[in-house]
This record gives C-alpha cells, structure tokens and sequence, in this order.
C-alpha cells in the first residue's frame, strides 16, 4: 500500500463482507470480480515496474511497449531507427519506404559513375577574317611586279585579329612594313600582318583566333591606312590569302582598288 492506493474492498464495490457459503456469484458480480482483479494486478505491475525503472527513467525513453505483467521483464525491443524520407515522399510506411530508399540509392550511384563513352573533343576554333574592311589589292601581279599579300582596307586603329590560332614568333619593325606581327599557326602556315600602326603580342605568346593582337596603320610603304596580310605554307611559300581563308571557311568579298 502506497500513498495514493486503493483497497480491494474499493475496487470490488458491491461485494460485502457477509459470507456467502451456500451459494456462488451472480454470473454479473463474478465478471465484475474478474474484471476488476484484473485491474488490480495490472496496476500492481505497473507500480512495481515504474519502481524498478525509476533510477534509470531520467536518462532513458520508455516506449510504448516493453511493459510486462510478468515476474522476470524482458529488456525492451530496440527503437527503429527512422527511415529517411526518399524522393522526398515523407510518411510512408517503413514496408514502403525502405525499398524506395534503396531504389534512390541506386540511382544516386549510377549518376555518379563516369560515363564509359568520353564526350566529344570540343571543335578548334574556325579561321577568323582579321579586319571587316574590303579588298583593295589582291594576291598576284601588280604594277609589274608581285603583290604577296591580300590588302584591306579599314579605318586607322581598326582591331586586327588572329586569323587562326597559333603562336607569336615575331612582333615589331619591318623593312617595307614599317612594323609587322608574324603568328606560326596551328595548321602549320605562318600568317603575316603588316603596315600595322601598333601591337599587343610579343613574341612566344600564345594567341586564338579572334583575339585582337594588333591595329590596322598606314606604316612603311603605305598609300593609306589598311591591313597587308601574307599565309605563307610550310615550306615558307607566300600563297594566296584569300583561297587560305576560303579552305578554312571564310569567304571574303573582293573590291579593286590600289595600295
């Protein structure tokens, strides 16, 4: 009995103490008896329990399950550990969520094998047209002797771009030229750009196509401002300009004029 306890005699209620030896129970006042004695036990296990619990209740979650009316009490079953909600689904049952859990898992891992097949080298650049200006003087003979360039026309100061990529094997004076930049291209031919008022490369640098590596000027033996550009092959040959830039896809229109 503890504080707080109730007695038989409360739990039974309309029993009485009067002996009753010549006859059993109402069927209604037996299950009443059972029923109550029932409680009774329960409670008294469950006292008993939290008693032998208490020390060990400041630190540790009982669960809903685990108590026992039993003598010896069995260690409690171990708490599930949550499943993670996969794809984002939360609240699924455990039956659900654990095989799509390892479906996502699946998943994640495929993605993260590098693929067998390597992606495609990405393409060079193309040939650029140096300046946007128009032809005044093409590849050929001129005036009884042979032009070995292509000439545009532009405007003074006009950026001149790298026609292809390559590398800087020459900047500065040139006789004829005034000044002049000289690339080794990718593709083996050596591109030549004279009369040019300024330069931005040195030699070794390392140059795209399109990048801006000089200015057009009217340096040297010039009549205007305009860009002479020379290809010269592999074997240091000056061929035409124009046909270099058509192979590799530049197609540039031609106006007569003088240099």
């Amino acid at each position: 009995m503890t504080s707080g306890s109730i007695t038989v005699k409360e739990l039974l209620g309309g029993v009485t103490d009067e002996p009753r030896a010549k006859h059993r129970l109402a069927t209604d006042s037996t299950d009443k008896f059972k029923g109550m004695a029932g409680v009774a036990v329960a409670a008294g296990a469950l006292l008993g329990t939290m008693a032998q619990a208490a020390p060990a209740m400041a630190t540790t979650d009982l669960g809903a399950e685990g108590i026992s009316d039993s003598v010896d009490h069995p260690a409690p079953a171990p708490v599930a550990t949550p499943v993670a909600a996969p794809f984002g689904l939360a609240g699924l049952p455990a039956e659900l969520a654990g095989p799509l859990a390892q479906a996502e898992q699946i998943i994640k891992d495929l993605q993260a094998v590098p693929s067998a097949v390597a992606p495609p080298a990405a393409a060079p650049a193309p040939a650029v047209l140096p300046v946007g200006g128009e032809i005044s003087s093409a590849y050929g003979s001129r005036w009884g002797a042979f032009h070995y360039g292509v000439d545009i026309a532009d405007a003074l100061g006009t950026p001149i771009q790298s026609a292809m990529g390559g590398t800087v094997i020459e900047a500065g004076p040139a006789s004829g030229f005034g000044q002049w930049v000289r690339v080794q291209q990718d593709d083996g031919t050596i591109a030549v750009y004279g009369h040019i008022n300024e330069y931005y490369v040195q030699a070794g640098d390392r140059v795209n196509a399109g990048d801006v590596i000089a200015a057009v000027g009217n340096r040297g033996q010039s009549t205007g401002p305009h860009l002479h550009l020379e290809i010269w092959d592999q074997n240091s040959n000056k061929i035409d300009p124009v046909a270099w830039l058509a192979d590799n896809g530049v197609i540039t229109e031609q106006r007569w004029g003088t240099d």
